[in-house]
């Protein structure tokens, strides 16, 4: 028998199961949105959130890793086999493994195939069917997962409109099923170093090039969606006006990491490009926070992250106008066109010239930034999940 952890829907109750795998391993912006929220959805009266991560050696790592209040038990569920059985049918139903739930929330393009729950999927975004060459062959199964759970009626959260727009054309799904819901800013802890005098060399987790006391920052795994490859080319302009700023790309090597490296290697102004890798919480703190600008430079994004952490903390942002950037920084960016590196290059070159329009950008960034809470998003994903059971309850009555 399952585990029996029901909270009624008559009590008041709704009891949500919310897969928390992505936390396992390194840190990325799914796991981000999954932090969030749960510590959101925790806070939340009438909603009782539980974590599973579809693991068996491993799905006891969450315990230490979700906010407090968020329950973990479950049983051990094998990732391959189960993988397997539910690209193909509805079975094993996953209430085997967590018990009973009203709401199920898949949170990585993935939702298990329910009993009785109703169904919430996220679609972080739909690199997948408008750039495939840029993406892994395990992604590249997630259109037709999402395609089957918009068939058998689950829901669609999103972070943008623009997303939540893209899988209803795509997905021909019911747009009173597809909702968007704005993600929150991961938290940076405090830096007790920041506020030292500008005069002084930055203290950071990563070493600039000699002469260099300013940096262009960069933050996200390094893969082609990101087109790392055009920054480098529009720093090798930004240097040569520059003498005093380095490139700060911040990010371990995903899949398709080659080009950029070649970028690097062949760029005139490879010895002030940094690559410190993976930073953890407290070294992206200070190092982010340092930064005379950050630059965002995709071929296409559901949310962006960076970007928001970047107006929060006062820094200014560079970005391409991809998918979602402009949706979600605002006004509190520089926008130019994805892939102009000459655009790309004119920006970065306006920001670390300072004036009072950057400081104009930095305050708007600050007031822009201030809508992204976490508390707002667990609000929005209650209702979503309210709809959601609701709409199951009368399917299963019929």
């Amino acid at each position: 028998m399952p585990p029996e952890r029901s909270a009624p829907s008559d009590q008041g109750q709704l009891s949500v199961g919310f897969d928390a795998t992505p936390l396992l391993g390194r840190p990325t912006g799914v796991g981000a949105f999954c932090v969030g929220a749960l510590s959101g959805l925790s806070n939340l009266s009438g909603i009782d959130v539980s974590a599973f991560a579809v693991s068996w050696r491993r799905r006891q790592g969450i315990t230490t890793l979700v906010p407090p209040g968020v329950s973990t038990d479950q049983r051990p569920m094998p990732a391959r086999p189960l993988h397997a059985a539910w690209r193909h049918g509805g079975l094993p139903p996953v209430e085997w493994f967590i018990g009973r739930r009203d709401v199920v929330h898949g949170s990585n393009f993935v939702v298990p195939p329910t009993r009785r729950a109703a169904r919430v999927v996220t679609v972080h975004d739909l690199t997948v069917v408008r750039y495939p060459e840029l993406c892994d062959p395990p992604t590249l199964q997630f259109p037709a997962l999402i395609r089957r759970a918009v068939a058998e009626g689950a829901w669609v959260h999103t972070p943008s409109r623009f997303v939540a727009d893209e899988v209803v054309a795509e997905f021909s799904a019911d747009p009173t099923r597809v909702r968007a819901v704005h993600h929150g800013i991961p938290l940076l802890p405090a830096d007790p170093g920041h506020g030292t005098d500008p005069g002084d060399p930055p203290d950071l987790s990563v070493r600039l090039p000699e002469g260099c006391r300013r940096y262009v920052l960069a933050i996200g795994t390094i893969e082609p969606r990101k087109d790392y490859p055009l920054l480098v080319s529009a720093f090798g302009a930004v240097s040569s006006l520059h003498p005093d700023v380095a490139l700060v790309v911040v990010g371990a090597e995903g899949w398709g990491a080659a080009r950029f490296l070649d970028a690097v290697e062949s760029s005139p102004a490879r010895s002030r490009i940094v690559r410190p890798g993976y930073l953890d919480d407290r070294e992206l703190a200070g190092t982010l926070r340092r930064a005379s600008v950050l630059a965002y430079p995709s071929r296409y994004e559901g949310f962006g992250f960076p970007p928001l952490q970047a107006m929060a903390d006062g820094v200014p942002v560079v970005a391409t106008a991809a998918g979602a950037v402009p949706e979600v920084v605002g006004d509190g960016a520089l926008l130019v066109a994805p892939g102009d590196r000459d655009g790309l290059a004119g920006a970065l070159c306006r920001v670390l010239e300072g004036g009072v329009d950057v400081d104009d950008l930095v305050a708007r960034g600050g007031r822009w930034s201030r809508q992204f809470g976490w508390d707002a998003c667990a609000e929005g994903l209650a209702g979503l999940y309210r709809d959601a059971r609701r709409a199951a309850s009368s399917r299963n009555r019929q």
